[in-house]
């Protein structure tokens, strides 16, 4: 009888990506890895290059950090890495030129940290799909349409669930008739918030007050992504609900309820408020709202969080309206785990410290089935 122990668990965190949020992803990833219990785990860090080069990358959260004067960013000089391909070999291969191949063992959960397209939008969800791959987070579709801001509210809207007023801009609406597509966004009035439909992190929006600025917010959005979406300004307060999947068939969990607070120094909560300057915004949780205000953003949370089809976790951003509505205005399929990140702070305050979060969703992925769900 053979004396060997089981084998740990092997979790490949996968970070950095060809998005605009490559540094975010890097500083999720640096929480990530300081989270996960190495007891129970091994840990293989993969940072994907701004060219698409996968990597083995060093074991190094401090580096990859995002703090003001460090932008983090994965080096495509190392290793190369060889992913998993087929449903009969889960095992990563390091690429090193000239060399044989290295086997690094079987993968049984891919942390996916990325944030933006070619990552948190369905395709490489698609591509561990292929594999029988298990890994945290939402699958391709709900990926896909979480990532896409207009068919996210096309889903939320045809579910019944309250969304305000926007235009979407495609590339080819702007480039057959930008007068057409400038009076479609003009008529919801200003100011408006223009934004790329597929990015995140606050990358490429522009709040803008007048007609006059409306073309070049459009330009700085299509820098981002050819698709773009105006959105009208809701009055009101911005309150968040972090969601974890529900084990077995149970519904999903949701947290308390958090609200941003823009201080000073900024027309809204853009990049540099989220990431670098701290001092200019409060996070705030629980939120100082009626009792019934939160329970309804929690139940907005949820249902939201269903109607996308989502698996894993979410972060849900709502408004509270001066005439006490919530209007959902965007959901997460892979919020922000860096230290100023909402989503781990809300599970904090509900009693889930970042540790066992992380855990939880090694567990979630673990659990879940492959192939068709």
């Amino acid at each position: 009888m053979s004396t060997d122990s089981p084998r740990k668990p092997r979790i490949a965190v996968v970070f950095g990506g060809r998005s605009s949020e490559h540094a975010v992803s890097c500083s999720s990833a640096a929480s990530v890895l300081r989270a996960i219990d190495r007891v129970a785990y091994d840990v293989v860090p993969i940072g994907i290059a701004k060219d698409g080069r996968w990597v083995l990358a060093p074991d190094d959260p401090a580096a990859l950090e995002l703090a003001p004067g460090h932008i983090p960013e994965v080096d495509g000089s190392g290793a190369g890495v060889l992913v998993p391909m087929s449903t009969v070999d889960r095992a990563l291969r390091a690429l090193t030129p000239g060399e044989v191949p290295e086997v690094l063992g079987d993968v049984d959960v891919v942390f996916p940290v990325l944030h933006g397209p070619w990552g948190e939008d369905g395709t490489i969800q698609g591509m561990l799909d292929l594999a029988d791959v298990r890994y945290v987070g939402s699958g391709v579709l709900a990926s896909a349409a979480g990532m896409d801001k207009h068919y996210m509210k096309v889903v939320f809207a045809g579910h019944g669930l309250p969304v305000g007023p926007y235009a979407v801009i495609t590339d080819r609406a702007w480039r057959a008739d930008r007068a057409a597509a400038l009076d479609a966004a003009s008529s919801m009035g200003f100011p408006v918030f223009v934004k790329p439909a597929r990015a995140g992190s606050s990358m490429g929006i522009t709040r803008v007050a007048s007609p006059d600025d409306l073309e070049a917010a459009i330009e700085a959005a299509r820098e981002h992504d050819p698709k773009v979406l105006v959105e009208a300004a809701i009055f009101g307060r911005e309150l968040e609900c972090a969601v974890l999947e529900g084990r077995g068939v149970d519904a999903p969990r949701t947290s308390k309820v958090g609200e941003i607070r823009v201080v000073t120094g900024h027309e809204f909560y853009d990049f540099e408020a989220k990431y670098l300057a701290e001092a200019d915004v409060e996070l705030v949780c629980p939120a100082d709202v009626p009792d019934d205000i939160a329970a309804e953003v929690q139940r907005l949370a949820a249902e939201a969080f269903v109607a996308l089809g989502c698996e894993g976790l979410a972060r849900v951003d709502c408004f509270y309206t001066d005439d006490r509505r919530v209007i959902i205005n965007e959901i997460n399929t892979m919020p922000g785990f860096t230290p100023h990140s909402m989503y781990p702070r809300m599970w904090a305050e509900t009693g889930v410290p970042y540790h066992d979060l992380v855990d939880e969703l090694i567990a979630l992925a673990m659990e879940r089935r492959v192939g068709l769900r």
